[in-house]
């Protein structure tokens, strides 16, 4: 089975919804709600912009799973979110695949276990990455 042609598939249909709210505002109100830790987080943030920020950061990872390297944004981000920084601990980044999961299954109308699992593979090397990063 060819789970990154699944995710590329999956993603599309995700992304060209138009009977709904746009894909990354869905995920972000989910997520929000996985956690009081996450709200928080988000207290005073401009949702907006955020959720362009996602998207952006979104296709980086998807770069970083392609090429097995992770660039300068990256790096960026994962520095910005460790320990000393913004202090996003590991356990957000289960919260926010299972919220993201949760929300491709919503707008995905094939979703279904071979989906899902296409997901977290491909996801799984950028977010190991930043889990990794917290204490580094």
């Amino acid at each position: 089975m060819d789970y990154e042609q699944l995710f590329d598939r999956s993603f599309e249909r995700c992304r060209s919804r138009n009977d709904r709210e746009p894909f990354f505002e869905s995920f972000y109100n989910r997520y929000l709600q996985t956690d009081q830790r996450v709200a928080q987080v988000f207290a005073n943030t401009d949702m907006a912009r955020q959720q362009k920020m996602l998207e952006k950061s979104f296709y980086r990872l998807l770069i970083f799973y392609a090429t097995n390297s992770a660039d300068d944004y990256i790096e960026q981000i994962a520095v910005l979110h460790n320990r000393h920084h913004l202090n996003i601990t590991p356990d957000l980044y289960d919260l926010w695949l299972q919220a993201l999961i949760e929300t491709v299954s919503d707008y995905d109308t094939e979703f279904d276990d071979s989906i899902e699992l296409a997901w977290r593979l491909v996801l799984s090397t950028g977010i190991t990455y930043m889990k990794f990063k917290y204490d580094h």
